[in-house]
């Protein structure tokens, strides 16, 4: 069943056709195109990029070729309808809440959640209950909501209609799903899984279990993340009775384009297909990859390796090997530092932050370019273990700050705003979403009171020197806040 590509079979079946296109994209494939784009891009590719058409299915009213690949994708994680998302996983995010919940309708969100969680609220015109996650004081992040903080987050709000948590988290941090999704249900509610870092999940019992696995009603997975799918290309997966599919199909549909890309779409039909077919193999040898990565960090006194050690504490109940986070702190680096200093030498890496570098490592790593790099990033932390500082101290350097919400999220981002240095706008209301990215997660939500320990968090990011997503001065010198 899981031996096809039924839409990468019928865009080859179009092209070889050699059609002549009176219709979009206007570049009529790569006919029109720059030169130099389309030599990098390659006549094969640019021929495959076609635009709505009877022949190759509707993403809005799938029948055939599209219909066919996203049930050979639902059958393969276990869901009872899977959507391609092709805005990313913000969109199956958006989709998910919308899906689930009705204008205003509460929703338990944990505080360190992507800002596209925000957007979902806005969108749909939710109320979030917000919960705060655990906190890893030696690494300096933010891990996982705990099965007792949604239960007492029921407590006091009985009237809760979903509860969404990020699981993995960026670190390959895994919430106890099983147990949050039993308390849920118990209350009526609708567990909604992030599930952007675990497309993979599932396949290799080496790794942690899916959202769907422990009971999830529905979960949003970035496949462009960890496996072959291009950038932009995600999954949004439904089980269970708790979600009304018709009315999923329905929001989807809503905040799709109507112009898809079928290049995108026809990734996410061969990630499916490449994962259904050696999905262990691939786990084993990303993991295997890690492995390397983390032997050669493991030689240099003094870091501190994230492992399968933080399972049982602080929220955290299973943890994605592939994920290779190294803390500097003791060597007196910012992960900053150490990743521009990566940089230099011909390495990118996924995150840092106040004290971490954090290295992704999926299957498409373990080549001879792999160990080349490898080489260079051992020479690049021998050079700055000859020139260790004072260390730096973690303790809640990265811990996100309590809140103050002063009015509904949707009546702030409605309201009249203006634009106030940020220096001034202490005990002002924010009328606008503050995130440091990555990884993406907002300080600052439209509603709170710009408190001081707010300000003293959003200078010291700034000092790192973490690029800001959200506000309208990107710079962060000025803040919008409620007129």
């Amino acid at each position: 069943m899981q031996n096809r590509m039924p839409l990468v079979e019928a865009m080859l079946k179009y092209k070889n056709d050699k059609v002549y296109p009176f219709h979009t994209p206007g570049h009529k494939g790569g006919r029109g195109m720059e030169e130099l784009l389309r030599h990098e891009l390659g006549e094969g590719a640019m021929a495959m990029d076609v635009s709505l058409m009877s022949e190759l299915d509707d993403i809005h009213a799938p029948s055939t070729y599209i219909k066919e690949a996203q049930d050979l994708a639902a059958k393969l994680y276990g869901s009872d309808k899977c959507f391609f998302a092709v805005n990313g996983t913000t969109g199956a995010i958006h989709a998910m809440l919308m899906a689930a919940c009705k204008a205003g309708d509460k929703v338990l969100v944990p505080r360190n959640a992507h800002r596209s969680v925000a957007g979902a609220l806005l969108l749909a015109n939710l109320q979030p209950v917000f919960v705060m996650p655990e906190y890893d004081e030696a690494f300096g992040i933010n891990t996982q909501i705990t099965p007792q903080s949604v239960e007492q987050a029921f407590s006091r709000h009985a009237d809760i209609k979903a509860v969404l948590v990020t699981s993995p988290n960026y670190y390959g941090q895994a919430a106890d799903l099983a147990a949050i999704a039993k308390i849920a249900h118990a209350h009526n509610a609708a567990l909604l899984v992030d599930e952007a870092h675990g497309p993979h999940l599932g396949f290799n019992k080496k790794l942690p279990q899916s959202a769907l696995q422990c009971g999830a009603d529905a979960c949003a997975q970035s496949t462009h993340k960890i496996l072959g799918a291009m950038t932009q290309c995600s999954l949004l997966h439904v089980k269970g009775g708790r979600i009304d599919l018709a009315r999923a199909a329905e929001v989807m549909s809503l905040l799709t384009t109507t112009s898809p890309n079928y290049l995108l779409m026809a990734s996410l039909d061969a990630a499916r297909y490449t994962l259904a077919k050696k999905g262990v193999a691939l786990a084993d040898k990303a993991l295997e990859a890690a492995a390397k990565l983390r032997g050669v960090l493991g030689k240099f006194d003094g870091l501190r390796l994230l492992d399968e050690r933080c399972v049982g504490k602080n929220g955290v109940a299973g943890f994605d090997a592939a994920k290779v986070t190294v803390n500097t702190a003791a060597w007196g680096y910012t992960g900053v530092e150490v990743g521009d200093a990566l940089r230099k030498e011909g390495v990118a890496v996924e995150l840092t932050d106040a004290g971490n570098v954090l290295f992704l490592v999926t299957y498409a790593d373990g080549g001879t370019d792999y160990t080349t790099a490898l080489d260079e990033i051992k020479s690049v932390f021998t050079e700055l273990q000859l020139h260790k500082r004072k260390p730096l101290a973690m303790q809640s350097g990265g811990k996100l700050p309590d809140f103050t919400q002063a009015m509904p999220l949707r009546q702030a981002f409605d309201a009249e705003k203006e634009s106030v240095p940020l220096d001034e706008a202490e005990s002002r209301i924010c009328a606008e979403q503050v995130s440091f990215y990555p990884p993406g997660i907002p300080v600052l939500w439209p509603g709170e009171v710009v408190t001081p320990d707010v300000l003293a968090y959003c200078k010291r990011m700034k000092e790192l020197g973490l690029p800001v997503s959200g506000p309208a001065d990107y710079t962060l010198t000025e803040l919008r806040v409620i007129k």
